[in-house]
C-alpha cells in the first residue's frame, strides 16, 4: 500500500514466507447459478475459480466465523464517518478501552493465544476481511505498521489510541511513535529486524 504521505520512504515492505501447506482434492455439489456467479467473478478478477474459492474459504475460516462467534457485525464505512464526526475525545478513549479486551479475547479464540504477534496477525486478518489497506514495512530494527482507512481524523485518533494500548500492554519498554492524517495511521516501533508476526 502506498500512503498519501511519505512517512516511510526508506523502509522496505515486510516479506512473509509463504508456507507451502499440503493440499488435497475434494468435490462439492453446488447450484449451477452459484457456480456461474463464481466463474464470472473469477474472470472479472482475472484469477482461476480455484483461487477465488480458496480466497473465499480462507476469509471464512480466518475471519467470518470468528466475527460470528464474538458477536461482531459489519458496519458500512459511510455510517462510521457519520459516527466519527460526533465523537468526543473521551468517547474515543472509552471506545479504545472497551474494544481492547474484545480484541484480546477474539485473538485468544482464533489464534490460541494473545501475545503481540498473534494480535498483530489478528488485526491484519480483520483489515484484509474489511478491505482496509494496510502494510508492514521494516527499516532496520524499526517496524512501521501502516493503516489507510479514509474515515476521518476521529478514527485515526481512535486507531492510534488502540494501537498504543496494544503495544503498551505487550512491549511496555519500547517507544511507539505514531503519525496520523485524516486517512492514514503509521505506527512505528523498534521490535527488532527478526520480528515476524506470523512466526509463533
Amino acid at each position: 500500500m502506498a500512503t498519501d504521505n511519505n512517512f516511510v520512504e526508506s523502509a522496505i515492505r515486510k516479506k512473509h514466507t509463504i508456507e507451502k501447506k499440503p493440499t488435497r482434492s475434494t468435490s462439492y455439489r453446488l447450484p449451477e447459478e452459484l457456480l456461474n456467479e463464481l466463474q464470472t467473478e473469477a474472470q472479472e478478477k482475472n484469477i482461476s475459480e480455484n483461487v477465488l474459492v480458496k480466497q473465499i474459504l480462507e476469509k471464512h475460516v480466518k475471519w467470518d466465523r470468528i466475527q460470528e462467534a464474538v458477536g461482531m457485525i459489519p458496519v458500512p464505512h459511510g455510517l462510521l464517518k457519520i459516527i466519527g464526526k460526533e465523537m468526543t475525545e473521551n468517547q474515543i478513549d472509552d471506545l479504545a478501552e472497551t474494544l481492547f479486551p474484545i480484541i484480546m479475547d477474539s485473538t485468544m479464540f482464533s489464534k490460541g493465544g494473545n501475545d503481540l504477534k498473534r494480535v498483530i496477525e489478528m488485526l491484519e486478518d480483520f483489515m484484509r476481511a474489511s478491505s482496509l489497506k494496510s502494510d508492514h514495512r521494516v527499516e532496520g530494527a524499526v517496524h512501521h505498521f501502516i493503516i489507510q482507512h479514509g474515515l476521518g481524523m476521529t478514527w485515526s485518533m481512535f486507531i492510534e489510541k488502540l494501537l498504543r494500548k496494544i503495544f503498551t500492554e505487550n512491549t511496555p519498554d519500547l517507544n511507539l511513535a505514531c503519525q496520523i492524517t485524516d486517512a492514514t495511521v503509521v505506527a512505528s516501533i523498534p521490535l527488532g529486524s527478526d520480528f515476524d508476526e506470523h512466526s509463533y
